[in-house]
């Protein structure tokens, strides 16, 4: 009798969760809007990385509707920060600025905006290891940018 109260308030109390519009915290749900937003970047690796990084942010898909038009300006510096007896770099500092324009696709003003990433990454004796430090620095450099892109769309649009 006890169990049967119980399995009954739980049901009771899962539908009227379900009813309530309630979504997880961690739902990977695109905001708004943005899925329609196309993305264009520079032809080189670091463009590639962030337009697949900011379209996966956004929700985008392939022969979707476009509400609006992004266009991104990369500009990477590369800066040796530790030196080793021999004067070789131990680590790298990553500096991205992105300089963007949202365009509305109908016409009207556009907005645009700066957004600045930095990472660090340690460098390594053997050449392959090193170009895969790079490469990660790179990679985590796009995801932290397009992240940051997100954010700033997001308010734009709010308002």
């Amino acid at each position: 009798m006890r169990r049967a109260a119980a399995v009954a308030t739980l049901a009771v109390a899962l539908s009227a969760l379900a009813g309530c519009g309630f979504t997880p915290l961690y739902a990977e749900l695109p905001a708004t809007g943005l899925s329609q937003v196309a993305v264009s970047t520079p032809d080189d690796r670091l463009g590639y990385r962030v337009r697949e990084q900011l379209e996966d942010a956004l929700g985008r898909t392939a022969g979707g509707a476009v509400s609006h038009r992004l266009e991104i300006a990369l500009e990477p510096q590369r800066r040796p920060l530790g030196r080793r007896i021999d004067d070789t770099a131990v680590r790298y500092e990553l500096v991205i600025t992105a300089d963007w324009t949202l365009t509305p696709a109908a016409g009207g003003a556009p907005l645009t905006g700066r957004e600045i990433v930095t990472i660090t990454y340690a460098t390594a004796d053997q050449p392959y290891a090193a170009i895969a430090a790079q490469q990660d620095g790179e990679e985590r450099a796009a995801a932290d940018l397009a992240r940051r892109l997100r954010l700033s769309l997001m308010r734009a649009l709010a308002e």
